[in-house]
């Protein structure tokens, strides 16, 4: 168990980089380990069946085609592949985060017990179960509040000049947001904090949520560590809430750090 009877004061790239060492604590493998399987499994199948399908669209393509134009495929194969992985990885993200939601705040339940010596006491396996269509919801509440902004920057990058030149530092700011809220949000909802009153700490706490949702978002751009990405987050996010916000809601006097 870590001592947090001090709160340490740190960056949200230390509490990112701190859930490298969380996941290998004994006592938290095995709730990595499901998660983390999941993701492999479903980004394996989900290669496969992409790759088939670009395959049959491209021996159709090519039965088209006059034979002088077959260099084409040299400029074509790198630009579907390109498009194909931009586009799985919003929707496998997305898809990913509502299949693993429990296993995430159960992930998240450890930690902090791992974190603070104390229990939860957040019910059997039976109570988790019937606790789903809540936890379902709050992941749906989240997409909502990500898809209308997300169109909105989209948009932007249409905009001549200013727009196109704003855009992309835009979009990555708005995705380590996301990223800060999408990770942050499970210790705090296993403390049925409300999707608002999360939203308002972490803008109270700027600094530490932009550079956490940051660290995430450039990791998650590396192929192969990306896998691990998830369990990482939860367990820097985790850190983070109990370092920040856990004594707050606690008790009500007290401000988030």
């Amino acid at each position: 168990m870590v001592n947090h009877s001090q709160t340490v004061k740190k960056s949200g790239v230390n509490y990112f980089m701190q859930g490298f060492q969380l996941i290998k604590q004994p006592g938290l493998r095995s709730f990595v380990f499901i998660p983390l399987l999941i993701n492999i499994v479903l980004f394996a199948g989900a290669m496969y069946f992409a790759v088939g399908k670009l395959t049959e669209l491209f021996d159709w393509m090519n039965g088209q085609l006059p034979d002088y134009l077959s260099w084409l495929n040299f400029f074509l194969w790198p630009l579907a592949i390109l498009t194909m992985l931009v586009v799985m990885s919003f929707v496998f993200s997305s898809v990913m985060n509502w299949l693993a939601a429990p296993f995430n705040g159960l992930l998240a339940e450890k930690v902090e017990q791992h974190l603070t010596g104390k229990n939860l006491n957040t019910g059997s396996s039976i109570d988790m179960i019937k606790d789903l269509p809540r936890v379902l919801r709050r992941e749906w509440t989240k997409l909502k509040y990500y898809l209308p902004r997300a169109l909105l920057f989209l948009i932007l990058f249409w905009v001549p000049v200013i727009g196109q030149t704003a855009a992309p530092i835009l979009w990555f700011l708005f995705t380590a947001w996301m990223m800060a809220i999408q990770y942050c949000d499970y210790p705090f909802d296993n403390h049925k904090v409300s999707f608002d009153d999360m939203k308002f700490a972490l803008k109270n706490t700027k600094g530490s949520s932009y550079s956490f949702g940051a660290s995430v978002t450039l990791f998650s751009m590396i192929p192969i560590v990306n896998f691990i990405v998830m369990p990482v987050a939860i367990c820097g996010a985790t850190s983070m809430w109990v370092d920040k916000y856990r004594e707050a809601y606690k008790n009500p006097m007290v401000a988030p750090e």
